[in-house]
């Protein structure tokens, strides 16, 4: 199986709400296939379809994705729908903002709703690293990164950076 290319910022898809994935079909489960062979190689711990240049609103996510352990999950189409307490996710980095962490502030406790890649609805509570996960996924899906939750200035160090690199690659 071949991998996907990890699209990163300041890619205009990374901007943009997701489009509602319409159909779970034989396609869709091909790309989450794909996805999840390029979140183990990159290595990563959560996936969004944008990530990989698909307007599609699904994700995926594994904490324990060493292959003796994996444990592979599917969201289609998730929303958050309650949020509760604070917490902050410490030196959070993003395979689509490469060689960058900063600290962000995250909601403590979720409720997420969305639907496995069986089409079965989903509605669960999640707290902790899988909270953060969901969360930041979740964003991706909503054309959120986790650089916009950072302060405006690190933001601004930070693509300045992107911006010498991109323009010394155009040299």
């Amino acid at each position: 199986m071949s991998t996907l290319e990890i699209i990163t910022y300041p890619h205009e898809l990374l901007k943009s709400a997701a489009q509602p994935v319409e159909q779970i079909d034989g396609k869709l489960q091909s790309l989450i296939d794909k996805m999840a062979e390029t979140m183990y190689e990159a290595p990563g711990i959560g996936l969004a379809a944008v990530q990989v240049n698909v307007d599609q609103s699904l994700l995926i996510y594994d904490l324990a994705p060493r292959e003796e352990r994996r444990d592979l999950q599917v969201l289609i189409n998730p929303r958050i729908i309650e949020r509760e307490g604070d917490i902050i996710s410490e030196n959070e980095g993003c395979l689509s903002v490469p060689d960058f962490r900063a600290d962000v502030k995250r909601s403590g406790r979720i409720l997420v709703e969305g639907f496995d890649r069986e089409g079965k609805p989903l509605r669960f509570e999640s707290e902790g690293m899988l909270a953060i996960v969901l969360q930041h996924e979740i964003d991706h899906l909503n054309g959120t990164l986790f650089i916009d939750r950072i302060s405006k200035l690190k933001r601004q160090l930070y693509t300045r950076r992107i911006q010498k690199m991109i323009k010394h690659q155009n040299q």
